[in-house]
């Protein structure tokens, strides 16, 4: 797993990862930053979904879990939640995709999740950037009211501020990271 891990941030370093020495990067809590990461590039590439699927896929084995299904808000955790759906199913140990609706649609059935769930059913949260963790805790929220049982939570990559992981702790759910901010900058920067 490690040689797949270090394939993947190097993939995130070309392609998802932005470093200025002034802080001009907006994010979506409102502060500024020195950094930046558009993981989208990364996992909605044929490439780094594979890695992504696979890497997440064996994470859950290894915490033991076997989850109904996958997802997150999205749009962030769609591709995650899909690569890991597919790998699953090479795998022979299918985990369905949902997905999690920012705003239930007004029309049709009004679904505030997309797929094949229903309550009680074991899920997997999870985001590919995670910051204050509010769209995690969204998520999860979302999750819980339509009676989806929450076994743990799955961050692509932290961030390390703004309290994020420590946010979505205080909910009562283990919270997994796959990369931290410290794979792109060391600790003491």
């Amino acid at each position: 797993m490690d040689d797949l891990k270090r394939e993947l941030i190097q993939i995130i370093r070309e392609r998802s990862f932005q470093y200025s020495n002034e802080p001009i990067f907006k994010l979506s809590s409102g502060a500024v930053s020195n950094f930046y990461f558009n993981l989208k590039k990364t996992t909605q590439a044929p490439d780094g979904m594979h890695l992504v699927g696979r890497i997440i896929f064996e994470k859950i084995k290894e915490l033991g879990l076997h989850p109904d299904a996958i997802g997150g808000l999205t749009l962030g955790a769609d591709p995650i939640a899909y690569a890991v759906a597919m790998h699953s199913f090479i795998a022979k140990e299918p985990i369905r995709a949902i997905v999690i609706r920012k705003e239930p649609k007004q029309y049709g059935l009004k679904l505030p999740i997309e797929g094949d769930v229903t309550a009680g059913d074991h899920v997997v949260i999870v985001d590919d950037v995670v910051t204050t963790g509010s769209s995690t805790i969204k998520a999860i929220t979302t999750a819980k009211e339509n009676g989806l049982i929450i076994d743990a939570v799955i961050i692509l990559l932290d961030r390390c501020e703004q309290n994020g992981r420590q946010n979505i702790e205080a909910l009562g759910y283990p919270v997994y990271n796959i990369l931290t901010l410290h794979d792109f900058i060391p600790a003491n920067n």
